[in-house]
């Protein structure tokens, strides 16, 4: 079994590869969570929410700069996996009833995205130090921090979300 395809046949390339589809991951993002501050209610949640899209808009900035310096330019490479969780999510708002039920799952929807954001950050961090770019790798550790924050700020959020929704039932 080959590890790399015949378009991604060097550490270097799955490295950039990853990171453009990391820049489209948060530029999703960044175009969704207007939506979900929207739809919660939840005073903390919308404050959480509000805070990590201005997080977001910088970890956008920071893939820009990290792709500019290597490749001269940003490409994007359409990142599915965020998109699948961003329309689970879109559900989630568009089918819940309660105002508390919604705002469980949209932090669940939103702890989705933290979870696959950390795993795939982590992974372009360890890339770029084995590559040797270790201002790359203070970049997306930067970031990767940022978004643990997230999660677990969305944990102690949960704590009181999910009690209100629980009464809902």
């Amino acid at each position: 079994m080959k590890f790399f395809s015949a378009n991604l046949d060097s550490l270097r390339k799955l490295y950039f590869d990853q990171l453009q589809q990391l820049h489209s991951a948060e530029t999703q993002i960044t175009d969704a969570l207007p939506k979900m501050i929207e739809a919660a209610t939840e005073p903390q949640l919308k404050n959480a929410l509000q805070t990590h899209l201005q997080e977001t808009r910088g970890h956008v900035a920071r893939l820009e700069q990290i792709l500019n310096q290597a490749q001269g330019s940003v490409e994007s490479k359409k990142c599915k996996g965020i998109a699948a969780l961003i329309s689970e999510g879109e559900d989630v708002i568009k089918d819940a009833t309660d105002e508390s039920v919604r705002d469980a799952g949209i932090i669940s929807a939103a702890q989705r995205v933290e979870h696959y954001e950390m795993a795939a950050y982590g992974t372009v961090r360890t890339f770029a130090e084995i590559l040797g770019n270790e201002s790359q790798a203070d970049l997306l550790d930067q970031t990767l921090e940022e978004e643990k924050h997230a999660d677990a700020v969305l944990t102690g959020i949960a704590d009181t979300a999910n009690t209100k929704a629980d009464r809902a039932a």
